[in-house]
């Protein structure tokens, strides 16, 4: 059996990723690009199909301002079913995403439903996103 302190870490990483993935969808929601650019490792990698392809906080920060432009925010990521597999210093994770939009009528619909699949490291302390690719498995329904 392992000891307390090597459970207990393992606990607090486990946690730490999971409001990693939280705060993505959260800061995402509200347009704030600049601290969700500090999401990912120094040359963290996101990868989000034909929408966006970055890496470095520098180029996300400037690509998701470009895929976001001055649109008001107007989606919610509801962040579901982590799997997160601890190695150490890295993880490996998939965890699903559903984005709810608000429709013309002012109803929430869900714009549409995927996967992220995550390599994660443990960066000056913190868990980071060292590669981050994101696929959809039901399209949009709005567009």
């Amino acid at each position: 059996m392992d000891s307390i302190e090597v459970r207990l870490q393992r606990m607090e990483d486990l946690e730490e990723i999971r409001q990693l993935f939280t705060d993505y969808g959260r800061l995402l929601d509200r347009r704030d690009i600049d601290a969700y650019a500090e999401l990912f490792a120094d040359d963290g990698e996101l990868l989000l199909g034909p929408i966006a392809r970055a890496k470095g906080c520098d180029e996300i920060r400037a690509t998701m301002t470009k895929v976001l432009g001055p649109v008001a925010a107007d989606s919610f990521h509801l962040v579901t079913n982590a799997d997160v597999r601890l190695d150490g210093d890295r993880a490996t994770s998939e965890v699903m995403w559903t984005v709810v939009k608000r429709a013309p009528d002012g109803k929430p619909v869900v714009g549409a439903i995927g996967r992220h699949v995550d390599d994660l490291v443990r960066e000056r302390g913190r868990w980071r996103f060292a590669r981050r690719r994101g696929l959809v498995d039901i399209p949009t329904a709005m567009g």
